[in-house]
């Protein structure tokens, strides 16, 4: 049974509740796209969505992390102009800021948005900054979804890197879906661990420092442990912790709780 959230999660916003006429229409379109454009991926699918479908209304969302640079270099390719949304949680590994900035400059992607925590909710909930001890949940939530829930404001489209051999979840995702009044696109989605190697090595991009020093999947630093030979290349995040996901991709209910069951990436 799903627990109570807890009240200081007040202070974020949540989505507003989602009139049922708004979510049909946009079931019906995703049926629509998803006819069309459903058995495509990669750059396939993202050049008529970017370049016509979506136009001016689609912003992806990277965490400049260790996979980050394929789906960075397909969008800079098609659109470069493309908004690229950054969650910068104040608790980033100084290597990801570095690889941010040299990614944007090499790849020439010239609208990264930089969302940060509002200060007021940061004072309240996390002023001594160990809130992702007591709370990783909360934590999440105050640096990373409500952020970015501010930040895709006016969006139709949000796309996502998320693949479906990372987890169970994933598996069973779509390459374009409705969700919390916008669509989102998952363009690796059918994509291996062998095709992201390929793309790196054929478009020659550089890959996170953090990788050589065994970082499979990297996030925050507090909460980002080096794997070990066998382990899922998530095993490092969260360790110890019985959290997997940072929750912005959970569904919500009307009231902007959590849904039960709504993990994601």
């Amino acid at each position: 049974m799903r627990q109570r959230q807890d009240s200081r999660y007040d202070l974020a916003p949540a989505p507003e509740p989602l009139d049922r006429q708004v979510g049909h229409r946009i079931d019906r379109r995703v049926a629509r796209l998803l006819s069309r454009y459903g058995a495509l991926q990669g750059a396939d699918l993202l050049r008529p969505l970017l370049r016509h479908a979506f136009r001016g209304r689609a912003a992806l969302t990277s965490s400049f992390g260790a996979e980050a640079a394929v789906l960075l270099h397909m969008v800079a390719e098609i659109e470069p102009a493309t908004p690229v949304l950054f969650l910068d949680t104040g608790k980033l590994f100084d290597e990801t800021l570095a690889y941010r900035d040299a990614l944007v400059a090499r790849l020439g992607l010239t609208d990264v948005r930089t969302l940060t925590p509002a200060a007021y909710e940061v004072a309240a909930l996390d002023p001594e900054g160990d809130l992702h001890r007591t709370a990783p949940d909360q934590c999440c939530f105050v640096r990373k979804v409500a952020p970015l829930n501010r930040g895709l404001a006016g969006f139709d489209a949000w796309i996502t890197g998320r693949k479906a051999y990372q987890s169970a979840d994933r598996a069973g995702l779509k390459p374009i879906e409705a969700a919390e009044g916008r669509i989102k696109i998952n363009p690796l989605l059918g994509w291996r661990p062998a095709d992201m190697d390929a793309y790196m090595d054929r478009h020659a991009l550089p890959p996170h420092p953090l990788l050589a020093e065994g970082y499979l999947s990297i996030g925050c630093a507090p909460c980002t442990d080096r794997i070990c030979a066998g382990e899922d290349p998530r095993a490092g995040r969260w360790r110890g912790r019985g959290k997997t996901e940072c929750g912005i991709h959970r569904p919500r209910d009307a009231s902007g709780a959590v849904a039960a069951g709504g993990e994601g990436t």
